[in-house]
């Protein structure tokens, strides 16, 4: 192969496209009902989504109106559906003002009107509406304290829902009588809809006892009004059976296993066989990048579980347990970890990336590793296993010159990893 990292590249971009709004979401839209169609939602992704359904909308633009929140600084022009900003991971007073604008917008709705709901990964963020007797900043704090702790983002989403006056299914019930079709861009591990941005129109099956769980679990220190809610019936979300959600309608668009098989016919037509390893993976980053790089060294030694030029892809969302003070995310953590794992690193490369085109604390969606990292790094006298201590990958990766950075992509189906191994 005459240029890995073009390949892997390829790769990344050819998984990206195939979960952009304007590619999928256009086959999952309702039609037009005799009432209004109010358009709701909530992501790093909304922004696009909103677009796409203007550009493929089938009905009376007069009676096509809405509101959705996106990240500051990737709003898009629409023409009918409102683009509010606010901030992401940590939310802010933008998003809360949204929110409630957009349970006034859908308050007094019709049976004969429709909702549809926008929703991808960063949601939970963008829509932060405390609920009654929590502030902003009780959920501020938890909201660092969670993400610093090592919590999947199964339990993160746990804990959000029972704190919200607007997620665990309560937007949904703020729609009745109307019926809402949930439009999702999953971003979560197993694609549960009430994960994906913390389930804002989708019913909850957790329970308030497991939110709480969740923050003695991490030795999460818990304000005195967050337990007394958590304590109360009133933080209990909506189950399945509530009658407030008959007809509503939940349909999965676009997900990290749509990107994989999507990278995965590219491979072939370029002469390299994929393995996708799985869509879910999980863990602490630098361990996962341990566990694949023993399986690129099986195929490098062994040929197993497959022969080289191969490409093994994998997608799910790790977690990091914030030890030091460095510039790191998830992917270039796992990158590093996965490149001080091998034992021998010649005809290897690999790229780990964030879909959205943002890893944690830089606007860099990933890196990439090839045979001579470390020696390159050793010449710039650069100390990969002190930079992983610090959780400081992502100028490790920056003065190589091997950052991997998109810009926002407009999705987000969560991580996207590619070890390409070549034939001696």
């Amino acid at each position: 192969m005459n240029d890995p990292k073009a390949f892997l590249r390829d790769l990344f971009e050819h998984a990206v496209a195939s979960a952009l709004p304007e590619h999928c979401l256009s086959a999952h839209l309702p039609p037009p009902g005799p009432g209004r169609t109010v358009v709701i939602g909530a992501g790093k992704a909304a922004a696009r989504m909103a677009v796409a359904l203007e550009q493929h909308w089938r009905g009376d633009p007069a009676r096509l109106s809405g509101l959705v929140v996106a990240p500051h600084g990737q709003a898009l022009p629409t023409r009918r559906i409102e683009v509010a900003e606010a901030a992401h991971p940590l939310p802010d007073q933008a998003g809360e003002q949204a929110a409630r604008r957009m349970l006034e917008l859908v308050g007094n709705l019709r049976a004969d009107d429709q909702v549809i709901a926008l929703i991808s990964g960063g949601g939970s963020a963008l829509l932060p509406l405390p609920a009654a007797g929590l502030t902003l900043d009780d959920k501020q704090q938890l909201g660092r304290a969670l993400l610093r702790s090592g919590a999947t983002i199964a339990e993160i989403n746990t804990v959000r829902r029972h704190l919200s006056a607007i997620k665990g299914g309560r937007l949904a019930v703020a729609c009745h009588p109307a019926p809402v079709t949930t439009l999702l861009l999953s971003d979560v591990p197993g694609d549960r809809p009430c994960d994906i941005a913390s389930g804002p129109t989708v019913a909850d099956p957790s329970s308030r006892q497991q939110a709480l769980a969740i923050l003695q679990r991490y030795r999460i220190d818990i304000p005195p009004p967050v337990r007394a809610h958590l304590e109360s019936e009133r933080s209990e979300t909506i189950k399945a059976d509530d009658p407030r959600l008959t007809g509503h309608q939940v349909r999965l668009i676009a997900s990290a296993q749509t990107a994989l098989q999507a990278a995965a016919e590219r491979a072939r037509a370029l002469g390299v066989t994929p393995l996708i390893l799985g869509d879910g993976l999980e863990g602490e980053a630098r361990e996962l990048g341990r566990v694949l790089a023993g399986i690129a060294m099986q195929v490098r030694r062994h040929g197993q579980p497959l022969a080289a030029p191969c490409v093994l892809l994998s997608g799910g969302e790790t977690t990091v347990t914030v030890r030091g003070n460095g510039c790191g995310g998830r992917n270039v953590e796992a990158l590093l970890g996965f490149g001080l794992a091998l034992a021998d690193s010649d005809h290897i490369h690999a790229l780990f990336a964030d879909t959205d085109g943002i890893d944690g604390g830089a606007e860099i969606a990933g890196a990439l590793w090839t045979p001579d990292t470390l020696e390159r790094a050793m010449a710039l006298g650069l100390n990969a296993r002190a930079a992983l201590e610090r959780n400081d990958a992502h100028p490790f990766f920056q003065a190589l010159g091997d950052s991997l950075t998109s810009g926002a992509t407009g999705t987000n189906v969560n991580d996207f990893r590619a070890v390409l191994i070549t034939a001696p």
